[in-house]
């Protein structure tokens, strides 16, 4: 089960956009990744998601919609022996609430 220290606030998430020190990684679909992202984000589908597949060599951030799948992203990639790994709770929906720009 993912705890708080599992999730990322807006204010981390801001830095990570602004800083390469983060790998940000959208698990939503190809077509809604495609009609805006946060900004530096990869596509990693959840319906063919491999935690092996994950970026590795920095902390990585999950992002989804809404935190859903990202919350099951992460408790996947939790399970599977990875541990710098959080997700973003308010998803791109509450990123962009909060003024976050995205890119397509």
């Amino acid at each position: 089960m993912t705890g708080p220290h599992s999730v990322v606030s807006y204010e981390e998430l801001e830095e990570a956009v602004g800083s390469d020190a983060y790998a940000i990684v959208d698990v939503r679909e190809p077509h809604e990744f495609s009609e805006g992202h946060v900004p530096g984000a990869v596509n990693l589908p959840m319906s063919r998601f491999d935690p092996s597949l994950l970026p590795s060599g920095k902390p990585v951030v999950l992002i989804c919609k809404s935190g859903g799948r990202s919350a099951t992203a992460l408790q996947r990639a939790l399970a599977s022996g990875l541990s710098d790994i959080r997700h973003y709770a308010g998803g791109t929906a509450g990123w962009q609430g909060r003024g976050g720009r995205v890119e397509k």
